[in-house]
């Protein structure tokens, strides 16, 4: 008899402190692809040091200790946050990497009482399957917010979440 084994990855999320060489090193793969594709002027990644800014949480997403993923959450109000930084390891596209931290970053904003998540990516064609993605998960384009403002290169992007307590769950 043979028995069919499926493998299921296991990925681990966790807040970071951005102080691995790991975390440093796919961010500037990150920072590189963006420059490589927008304008300086459109550029509007940030670099290590600005992450660690107190209204922002890093997430860094780990498959046993191979750093896979990574995006952060800021704090544009108390009912505003914006997804920052999101990316996925060159070898780990299409594992689901984004998927699964989208979906966490999601909930930590309802659990923070956010009313509207927003994000702002580039509009050129490598940005594309980013778009995509954002879409699936319920972003639809929208104006500049925040500090944007009307660029060719950007694409800003937001969706309601409806809280715990306005769904009456606890």
């Amino acid at each position: 008899m043979d028995i069919e084994v499926t493998v299921q990855e296991t990925f681990e999320i966790r807040v970071d402190d951005l102080r691995g060489p790991e975390v440093a090193a796919l961010l500037e793969e990150h920072l590189a692809s963006v420059r490589e594709h927008s304008p300086p002027e459109s550029v509007h990644a940030l670099d290590l040091e600005a992450l660690r800014g107190p209204d922002l949480t890093f997430y860094s997403v780990w498959q046993g200790t191979e750093l896979v993923g990574c995006g952060a959450l800021k704090e544009l109000d108390s009912e505003h946050g914006e997804l920052k930084s999101m990316r996925t390891a060159s070898a780990h596209l299409r594992k689901g990497v984004a998927s699964m931290l989208i979906e966490h970053m999601l909930a930590a904003s309802r659990e923070r009482g956010y009313r509207r998540l927003s994000l702002e990516t580039g509009s050129a064609e490598a940005f594309t399957p980013a778009r995509a993605l954002y879409a699936r998960f319920g972003f639809e384009r929208c104006g500049p917010f925040a500090s944007y403002g009307e660029d060719p290169f950007s694409v800003c992007m937001t969706r309601t979440l409806i809280t715990h307590e306005e769904r009456g769950s606890p």
